[in-house]
């Protein structure tokens, strides 16, 4: 199958699924936690998407690509920060947090094969 945008990359639906997730999850987090917790972990993880989806249009441009997906990475290993917090403060259980976090290391891994190789999504 040929990739013709951001959409049909594995990495990006995998980006976009988790951050439907802690979506779902944070409407549960405290209101006080509104303009806190729940805001920065709803943008990181959305952010991770966005970023992926920018170095795809940006492929052309290996040093673009590379810093785009790095920003993604980085935003991908903030939202383990936040989720890191909210099982702190118990609104997150151990055996979600442990699942989120595997499936954000696994994205990490992903993000940093594409940094690794950027020549095999350039056009």
């Amino acid at each position: 199958m040929k990739i013709r945008s951001h959409k049909d990359l594995i990495v990006f639906k995998t980006s976009f699924d988790l951050a439907l997730q802690i979506h779902q999850l944070s409407k549960c987090f405290p209101t006080e936690e509104k303009y806190a917790l729940t805001d920065q972990v709803r943008r990181s993880s959305r952010s991770v998407s966005a970023n992926i989806a920018e170095a795809f249009r940006k492929r052309r441009y290996t040093k673009s690509f590379i810093a785009k997906l790095s920003d993604s990475e980085g935003e991908a290993a903030e939202t383990q920060v936040w989720l890191s917090f909210a099982e702190a403060f118990g609104y997150l259980d151990e055996l979600k947090m442990q699942e989120l976090d595997e499936k954000y290391e696994q994205l990490e891994r992903q993000i940093i094969t594409m940094i690794q190789s950027p020549e095999k999504w350039s056009t």
